[in-house]
């Protein structure tokens, strides 16, 4: 996969970049977001596929960009077909700061250094070129402005910035209620978008586990096996007692 083309992840993190604050909208969220989209970028580049509400490996060949690659391995090495909700809901610590910190030696964010409450280091982001927010941002309108069935990777970006809550950012107020929920509706233009879209919602219900299989006959039904979770990208190391704080 070339880097003349932004990836999914990057234009999630982009939109979710607040100018005014330097931080990102709905952190938490995000990240299972930043996974989500990690997922219809690897179908987009005919890497993977759903299988029902599975995902599972069709092309292993890696597509050039190293965080992709390093999920698309990782499901490889789970053999069979992995559960959207199952990966979206494994640990996640540190994607939104490596994509961040991508964005950064890409040159499309610069890193503001800072200081919260006068003692704890913090980091916020400025986007350096605000052409490409607007003309994500553009897209986004557009779609839901002109009601015209989006391209699969604006459709699936509508989907992804619904699940993790980037309506009120995007559309805040009374005003922007129906812009809210055509965002939401877009959600159905694209089948790969969706299916991570519920998944990321699923993950924020608590709706993600394993379900129970029935007892076999005569046997006292025990409780549920939990389900192992899905592993992302490798947990970022700690300098020092005490953590650099990146803003939110």
């Amino acid at each position: 996969m070339g880097r003349s083309r932004r990836t999914l992840p990057e234009e999630l993190l982009l939109l979710a970049l607040d100018p005014a604050t330097g931080t990102t909208a709905q952190p938490q969220s995000l990240d299972l977001g930043l996974a989500g989209a990690q997922l219809v970028e690897l179908a987009l580049a005919g890497r993977i596929a759903p299988d029902g509400d599975r995902i599972a490996v069709v092309v292993p060949r890696p597509t050039g960009d190293p965080t992709l690659d390093c999920a698309l391995e990782l499901l490889r090495r789970r053999g069979a077909p992995v559960r959207a909700v199952h990966w979206i809901g494994g640990p996640r610590l540190g994607l939104r700061q490596i994509y961040l910190s991508h964005l950064e030696r890409c040159g499309m964010v610069a890193a503001v250094p800072g200081q919260m409450c006068g003692v704890l280091p913090t980091t916020r982001y400025q986007a350096t070129d605000t052409a490409i927010s607007r003309e994500i941002r553009s897209r986004l309108d557009s779609a839901i402005r002109t009601g015209v069935p989006p391209d699969p990777r604006t459709a699936a970006l509508a989907a992804l910035a619904h699940a993790v809550g980037l309506g009120k950012h995007l559309y805040p107020g009374n005003e922007g209620r129906s812009s809210r929920s055509r965002l939401r509706d877009l959600i159905r233009h694209d089948p790969m978008g969706g299916l991570v879209a519920h998944a990321v919602m699923d993950v924020q219900n608590g709706a993600g586990a394993q379900p129970r299989r029935p007892a076999p006959a005569g046997r006292q039904a025990g409780p549920a096996v939990r389900a192992e979770p899905a592993r992302g990208v490798p947990m970022q190391p700690r300098h020092g007692s005490m953590a650099r704080a990146v803003a939110h």
